[in-house]
């Protein structure tokens, strides 16, 4: 892409306004799920069942192995007993970066309850046949844009409409096709986030909002990890 001069002054941008919590649920180590994956699921189910839009929406931070951060949002795809998975690229920067820094963090933000939830802790590739299970559950024009997409590179509109016409034609499929078989691609996969850490945070009056964080004990087992629970200081 050409570089381009920008002469304009750009002004100051102040934000003084800002949202003032009045939630009526409280949180602390007492009344908390002694596991932060049981306590997470409580919250996501009741997220859903308040209509918030998107809850599988979350914010994932990566780094390169010298510590440069890079986020971004993705759809969370599965809890299970060892953390958070999501599925992507393989060739993609997140994935890159996963490899070179296989740690990642996690933000959920589910304005309308006034909740968040921060996850950090390394990370794995899922197995090959659990990747296979969720990509056969997408929909077909998914499934060929996983194919069509070399994920972050510099690509043109029209590069990219012509190859999806080619994989349409070589896998003979419509773009709106419902039914297909359509392989894996051997750069897609999912990863999943293993926490090491958890918070969970519950807008308050007066910016004093509830902070519980899980920590987990060092030497613990990824099958039954155990876990310390504090309260933070807003």
């Amino acid at each position: 892409m050409d570089a381009v001069d920008v002469a304009e002054t750009v002004d100051t941008l102040q934000v003084r306004s800002h949202v003032q919590y009045d939630t009526p649920d409280h949180i602390s180590p007492e009344n908390i799920h002694p596991s932060p994956l049981e306590q997470f699921h409580v919250w996501f189910n009741e997220a859903r069942m308040a209509g918030v839009r998107e809850p599988d929406s979350m914010s994932l931070s990566t780094a390169t192995a010298s510590g440069i951060p890079s986020s971004r949002m993705v759809l969370f795809k599965q809890l299970d007993k060892r953390g958070f998975v999501f599925y992507t690229n393989y060739t993609s920067r997140k994935s890159r970066e996963l490899d070179e820094n296989p740690n990642a963090a996690l933000l959920f933000f589910w304005r309308e309850m006034s909740r968040q939830v921060r996850v950090l802790g390394k990370v794995e590739k899922v197995s090959r046949e659990e990747s296979e299970a969720y990509f056969k559950s997408r929909p077909i024009g998914s499934q060929i844009g996983a194919w069509a997409s070399k994920q972050s590179s510099v690509i043109g509109e029209d590069d990219l409409q012509l190859t999806l016409q080619k994989l349409q034609d070589r896998f003979g499929v419509s773009e709106d096709a419902k039914e297909g078989s359509i392989p894996l691609p051997d750069f897609w996969g999912g990863w999943r986030v293993i926490p090491s850490e958890v918070e969970f945070w519950l807008g308050k009056p007066s910016r004093l909002h509830d902070r519980v964080r899980y920590l987990r004990v060092e030497g613990s087992s990824d099958a039954q990890p155990r876990w310390t629970i504090d309260r933070l200081s807003p």
